[in-house]
């Protein structure tokens, strides 16, 4: 992967280990060479990983709608800025920048642009890794409710373990690196009357 769109809160939270491993996740694209596709603000958990890309001289590339280019803070130090009309271009060109995406704690919407992404795996629009890391089990949660919902009927437990996670950086890109995409569900091959 050459690049990884980065999904996170703007805020910093409570939980010191979460921006640290936001920092050292950073650092880890620039030594890989990974381009950061992320949300371009210089503030709370997307800040701290451009601060650990940046330090390590990567790219990084920030997408923001114009309405939030005040308020989220666009870093002044971006390899590239791209300014968006809204919120769905944003995410459109986030996945059109990047051969995987990984989740990081933040937010509604952190949690939009996951269950989107994810949604278009589902339909067989992308074969990308999706990743979660799931640092200090802050996931725990979602995971467990991701269960119910295959429990209940209404997730296939495939599509589930299509989301790739891991509570270590180097063990999630690890996974990442080696996921075998779903094929495109057959409902979706069906001619339809």
């Amino acid at each position: 992967m050459k690049s990884i769109a980065v999904f996170c809160g703007s805020s910093d939270g409570t939980d010191s280990k979460i921006k640290s491993e936001a920092y050292q996740l950073g650092k880890t694209f620039g030594e890989q060479n990974i381009t950061l596709v992320y949300g371009a603000a210089k503030i709370g958990i997307m800040g701290e990983v451009a601060r650990g890309v940046m330090d390590k001289e990567g790219d990084v590339l920030g997408i923001i709608p114009g309405f939030l280019e005040t308020k989220e803070i666009v870093h002044p130090n971006l390899s590239e800025l791209i300014v968006t009309n809204n919120m769905h271009e944003r995410k459109v060109i986030m996945y059109e920048k990047s051969d995987g995406f990984i989740v990081l704690p933040g937010g509604f919407g952190t949690m939009d642009e996951f269950f989107e992404v994810t949604t278009w795996g589902q339909l067989g629009l992308h074969v990308k890794p999706i990743g979660i890391l799931n640092i200090n089990g802050f996931f725990d949660h979602l995971l467990a409710y991701c269960k119910t919902m295959v429990e209940r009927g209404f997730l296939k437990q495939d599509n589930l373990d299509a989301v790739v996670v891991d509570n270590t950086i180097d063990g999630l890109l690890e996974k990442m690196n080696n996921y075998k995409p779903l094929p495109a569900p057959n409902w979706l091959n069906k001619d339809r009357l």
